[in-house]
């Protein structure tokens, strides 16, 4: 799947610092998609199993395939009681190894920023749905500050440290996945922002929460000395929203895009 497998390895630590708002986005995502029970479901990225476990939940498929390029990420999703029906594999988002026509749903939450090219698995998704079939993604809005640790990423260029987000960022604006759809040949292409409220218990919650070296600006902490690092929670505690019991709360925001395979 390109660079995503590269920075989403650990399962348990992608739970607290991104699985959690990823199932807040996949609620008002699901109702959005709004598609019938009992369908045959693929999830592309699946990384630990939030979103499928989620999906199953609320959409009561008659069968799963799930895919990553993580076999860390994969361990960890078959050991989520919710999704236990999923049958979860290794793969690639940009070539998938089914049939034309084997599903029918395609799925993909929060992956798209960190594919090579975001047209070629549109494509993919699209080749492997039924006629009549939905495609849909979700992920967070990186051009516009949507995604939950941009905090962090405002303070580290506060502190003249770069901090690189996903590889290709710009394919999780709005218009950008209207047309990547649109491109793939798909009918009737939608899309929405999903608004998902960010909230931690205080700010070691948060701090704990996000400093996990995963994803690209975990890498970057990991690599910073021990100085850089208190400066940084400093900026941090200085600077994000506190409620008066000591909760930090503030809002995020994904785009979403759903489109129908030709009949």
């Amino acid at each position: 799947m390109g660079e995503a497998d590269k920075f989403f390895t650990d399962g348990k630590a992608y739970e607290r610092f991104m699985g959690r708002w990823s199932r807040l986005a996949a609620e008002p995502f699901l109702d959005w998609l709004d598609v019938a029970k009992n369908l045959e479901w693929l999830d592309v990225g699946c990384g630990n199993g939030a979103f499928t476990e989620e999906f199953i939940a609320r959409c009561v498929p008659a069968a799963v395939t799930a895919i990553d390029p993580s076999d860390e990420q994969i361990a960890y999703a078959r050991a989520r009681p919710g999704a236990s029906m999923a049958d979860f594999r290794t793969g690639d988002a940009q070539n998938l190894l089914f049939s034309d026509s084997t599903f029918d749903v395609a799925t993909m939450a929060l992956v798209i920023a960190f594919l090579p090219d975001p047209g070629r698995a549109a494509a993919e998704m699209a080749r492997v749905v039924r006629p009549g079939g939905w495609v849909a993604a979700y992920m967070w809005d990186v051009p516009g500050g949507g995604v939950p640790t941009y905090p962090i990423y405002l303070a580290m260029e506060s502190m003249g440290v770069t901090a690189p987000g996903p590889p290709n960022g710009a394919a999780s604006a709005r218009e950008a996945m209207q047309d990547v759809w649109t491109k793939a040949g798909l009918e009737s292409v939608e899309t929405r922002v999903i608004h998902v409220q960010t909230a931690y218990s205080d700010f070691e919650d948060f701090w704990d929460s996000n400093v996990v070296p995963i994803g690209p600006r975990g890498k970057i902490y990991a690599s910073m000395s021990a100085s850089a690092r208190e400066e940084l929670r400093t900026r941090l505690r200085d600077h994000l929203p506190v409620s008066p019991d000591g909760r930090i709360v503030y809002n995020s925001f994904a785009n979403a895009v759903k489109g129908r395979v030709p009949a």
